[in-house]
């Protein structure tokens, strides 16, 4: 897959994962409940799609198992694992802007982080960009922000932290691996969820709840795992985790579109500023190609 296509993607990706506002919703349940049975529809959504069970190992070319290759497996599934769960605790401790903000501070941890791992080297442009979206993100964010409680907000940061870790673990498999190790993520969070289905459920006959945990788990879930999976093979960590940033950008669309709740004009600034950020770096990188090629 080429670099456009990758990012085509990866922009999908973050558009699906944005639904999750409005989804989220119309499903009456708790937190917990949703986070689990969401990851257990997108983990047999992954198998139907790609016909298989997960990898728990990887095997080179004579049929060993890669140590190091397993690792980053496992790595990449326990942090997107840890992702999910972490943010619906800091949903419940804090307000949702908090630790909508706190989360969407992971590009400076793919900063700090990525190039020692991926040896992925960031230009001056890129600590731009993420100056330009993390500004974009507070703007769009301040009119909601509140202090919330001590504990909801480190749950949140450290949700971005795991973020930023299966963004760099993804990419370090390329395409190949990435999937599995979604596939596990959904695994691990679906089994860890158990006892909240039986305690905060879906009640039996709430078909709008119903219908919009299946919406949850494929869409929201599954396809954007899926682009993302196949985006990142050919777009750096840091590029990534600046694209879908498309998510908070579009989250609070669905919720006007479909709820009626109109964003104020901080948020529409800031939302034009990531959009520009994002549309700004692509070009340059793909000029910076062109003129590469031609030389």
């Amino acid at each position: 897959m080429n670099k456009f296509s990758g990012v085509v993607s990866l922009a999908l990706c973050g558009l699906f994962w944005s639904t999750a506002g409005i989804f989220i919703k119309k499903v009456n349940a708790s937190s917990f409940t949703i986070a689990g049975l969401r990851s257990l529809i997108a983990f047999v959504t992954f198998m139907a799609y790609y016909r298989k069970f997960p990898s728990f190992a990887v095997r080179d070319g004579e049929g060993k198992v890669s140590a190091s290759s397993t690792l980053y497996l496992w790595l990449g599934g326990i942090s997107y694992s840890g992702t999910m769960i972490l943010f619906c605790l800091a949903n419940k401790m804090t307000t949702s802007a908090n630790a909508v903000l706190l989360q969407y501070s992971y590009p400076i941890y793919v900063i700090l982080f990525g190039p020692a791992i991926l040896g992925e080297k960031n230009r001056a442009s890129d600590y731009l960009t993420v100056a330009g979206v993390l500004a974009g993100v507070l703007l769009f964010f301040y009119s909601d922000l509140e202090a919330g409680r001590l504990l909801g907000n480190i749950l949140a940061a450290l949700s971005g932290v795991c973020f930023a870790f299966t963004t760099i673990f993804m990419r370090k498999q390329r395409s190949a691996g990435s999937a599995s190790s979604f596939m596990l993520a959904h695994l691990i969070t679906a089994v860890a969820c158990i006892p909240f289905y039986f305690s905060q459920g879906i009640e039996w006959g709430d078909w709008t709840s119903l219908a919009f945990i299946f919406a949850l788990g494929i869409v929201q879930m599954a396809v954007a795992n899926i682009f993302f999976a196949r985006g990142i093979g050919s777009v750096t960590a840091l590029g990534a985790s600046i694209i879908t940033m498309i998510e908070p950008l579009m989250n609070p669309v669905w919720v006007m579109a479909f709820a009626g709740e109109v964003p104020g004009l901080l948020s529409v600034v800031g939302g034009l500023i990531i959009l520009g950020c994002i549309i700004i770096r692509e070009a340059m990188g793909s000029r910076r190609e062109k003129t590469a090629i031609s030389s």
